[in-house]
């Protein structure tokens, strides 16, 4: 077991302690230590605002997006969770719309000194602490493999050559959604970059992100007539190490799969 993971743990038998912990210590209180904003400026130019993972092969995605054949109100009022999936192909195109509109930039802020381009959610401070992979064999014009989506430039990086659905299935609670799926996103938080000017708070702030990205794509997935499910049912630590993550500054939150869905 890795060290780090291993010296965190609370004991099974003090189940509720670690819920009760975490609540209690990340409250905001009237006494709280706060980072000046040079400080939180110096900080945040220190920080990567994504991964670069400079040296892996670029895969560019194309800037004209298609169109949402529903509309707002219906891709809200029509989502549904898919359990049963049908492997078929995705075209890139669909792809980026998934992405950019997930956790895409909208805005560049080059007028403003040290804060990063805003995105598609709302993040605290705007920090943007989340990184976002994604594994697939389905995607059309693309090597199968895990990729990891830079918002900035627009591109992805291989960072996992070659097929890995037996692998990645095998580290999720219902193998099956691994094997069928045409797309698996893996939501993946640097913990460092919210929790230096919001200490233990920072926490709930990074699941709250995750939230709203997967919301995002949910809603894109089902205006594309694809089939979603948000996974939590996972074993954290071999997904982790799927990824080459240390799983404690760097660990993966959230899960979602996408696919046609099967006819009833």
């Amino acid at each position: 077991m890795n060290e780090l993971w291993e010296n965190l743990l609370i004991p099974p038998s003090h189940q509720d302690l670690a819920r009760e912990l975490f609540h209690e210590n990340s409250k905001i209180s009237r006494y709280s230590d706060t980072l000046s904003l040079q400080e939180v400026r110096r900080c945040m130019k220190e920080l990567h605002d994504t991964l670069p993972f400079e040296g892996y092969p670029i895969f560019e995605l194309p800037k004209h997006l298609p169109s949402l054949s529903i509309g707002l109100q219906e891709a809200i009022t029509t989502r549904t969770s898919t359990c049963n999936f049908v492997p078929h192909s995705i075209s890139v195109e669909s792809l980026a719309l998934l992405l950019h509109y997930g956790y895409g930039i909208n805005r560049d802020n080059k007028n403003i000194e040290f804060i990063p381009p805003f995105r598609m959610v709302p993040s605290g401070g705007a920090l943007y602490p989340l990184e976002i992979f994604f594994y697939s064999a389905h995607v059309k014009n693309l090597p199968p493999g895990v990729f990891h989506y830079n918002p900035a430039k627009n591109h992805m990086r291989l960072i996992i050559e070659g097929d890995q659905t037996e692998k990645l299935s095998q580290s999720l609670i219902s193998p099956e959604i691994g094997n069928n799926a045409s797309l698996i996103i893996f939501i993946t938080a640097l913990f460092e970059r919210s929790s230096f000017k919001y200490g233990e708070r920072s926490y709930r702030f990074v699941l709250l992100e995750a939230g709203h990205v997967a919301q995002n794509m949910n809603l894109i997935a089902n205006g594309l007539g694809q089939g979603v499910l948000n996974i939590g049912g996972y074993y954290d630590r071999e997904i982790d190490d799927f990824l080459g993550l240390d799983g404690v500054t760097h660990s993966t939150i959230y899960m979602l799969a996408m696919g046609n869905k099967q006819s009833s």
